[in-house]
């Protein structure tokens, strides 16, 4: 790809960007797909209103799509799981607005993947010179991009302006098992017997479990994911971010990204989890109850996701953002990494700091989860596998 001809495209909606295009960029992944964006916005979840105003750059070589990047204007910092409140407070308290600011991520959605999305390791060099160039004459506090793969991340290594955080998620990788008790053979001894107390504990209490794919989801279980998944923000206080017609959208339009399990006691379904799947990857990301169990939470997030990977042959399972409990259940720690452009920059250097002690703590977590492998060998931590920071983050 050569500049001439190339055209810069910013799109207030993914619906405006050809969907296969987009698709083919994205590597098949799950949380990137065109269907996924799109259901969040035409729900209504993603919006000006709710503080996710779509703001989609893309590269054109003529009319082909070769580079995009999926990008919002933000009011607030809610749903991205990088936490930078303390960052808006102190530019805040020198009279200075942090917000609105530029972000790509995936909404409401702290799952690792392509976000410099491109044809080939030149569009996404051009990809990423365009975001700092439209960052700085945006006029706007900040830019931040979450979650990045390895490929992404190598492409915004070492840039000018850009500071590099750091953090950690725990996930479960299959070593080709047979079955789930292969699986469990490899574990210490203490947390083969913590897992199988807990699966006890749920069948003991009545519980049976049963697995959905997306394409026999039908009116009712969905209606029911709805109200478990309503209800358990309700008894928080709080408000969920995502509506009934976002599920509904996405079950009509990608069945085959679903799965759900449902548990049941007494002939009535109490509780559900709903994992988002590609060809790769299972994502555990939503659940409700409507009825308290001592162990349901585990056995319908973790337990059932690692028997349904391995079933499938998938390689591997992601429980969701943060969790250290996740590893006496077979989960490991993983780096992620996020980058983020300031406009001031003395505030910049002031966050340059903090996250050089930030770092040095997280360096310090990280051995301690290293040496706290729940497999047999203790040999088995996979911590940088998957968006490995570049090297000065190492």
């Amino acid at each position: 790809m050569t500049d001439t001809g190339l055209r810069i495209a910013r799109h207030t909606a993914i619906a405006d960007i050809d969907a296969a295009a987009w698709n083919a960029l994205g590597g098949g992944h799950a949380t990137l797909s065109h269907a996924f964006l799109d259901a969040l916005e035409s729900s209504g979840c993603v919006s000006a209103e709710t503080g996710w105003q779509p703001d989609h750059l893309a590269l054109y070589d003529g009319d082909t799509l070769v580079a995009a990047l999926p990008g919002y204007l933000k009011s607030h910092s809610y749903g991205e799981y990088v936490f930078d409140w303390a960052w808006a407070e102190a530019l805040e308290r020198t009279g200075r607005s942090y917000y609105p600011k530029q972000l790509s991520a995936i909404p409401y959605t702290p799952v690792p993947g392509p976000r410099l999305l491109a044809r080939d390791d030149a569009a996404r060099t051009r990809l990423v010179d365009t975001w700092l160039q439209q960052a700085e004459s945006s006029g706007l506090s900040s830019a931040h991009l979450l979650f990045p793969d390895a490929v992404s991340l190598a492409a915004l290594r070492d840039r000018p302006g850009l500071l590099l955080r750091e953090s950690v998620q725990f996930h479960w990788h299959n070593a080709g098992y047979a079955d789930y008790e292969a699986f469990l053979a490899t574990l210490s001894r203490d947390k083969r017997k913590k897992i199988r107390q807990e699966r006890r504990r749920v069948r003991d209490a009545g519980v049976t479990l049963r697995r959905v794919d997306g394409a026999d989801l039908d009116d009712a279980a969905l209606a029911l994911f709805i109200t478990c998944y309503r209800n358990t923000y309700r008894v928080r206080g709080q408000r969920p971010y995502l509506n009934a017609r976002f599920f509904e959208t996405l079950r009509s339009r990608t069945p085959s990204s679903l799965m759900m399990v449902i548990a049941s006691r007494d002939g009535h379904d109490i509780a559900c989890a709903l994992s988002l799947r590609d060809e790769r990857r299972l994502y555990g990301r939503w659940w409700g109850e409507m009825e308290y169990v001592p162990c349901l939470h585990f056995e319908a997030c973790y337990h059932q996701g690692i028997e349904y990977a391995i079933e499938r042959g998938l390689e591997a399972f992601e429980g969701g953002a943060q969790g250290e409990h996740k590893m006496a259940r077979g989960f490991e720690p993983v780096r992620t990494a996020s980058a983020h452009w300031l406009r001031d920059a003395d505030f910049a250097d002031a966050v340059a700091r903090y996250l050089q002690r930030e770092r040095a703590g997280m360096a310090l977590h990280i051995n301690e989860l290293e040496e706290r492998s729940p497999y047999r060998d203790g040999s088995r931590a996979t911590v940088g596998q998957e968006g490995a920071p570049p090297a000065d983050l190492q």
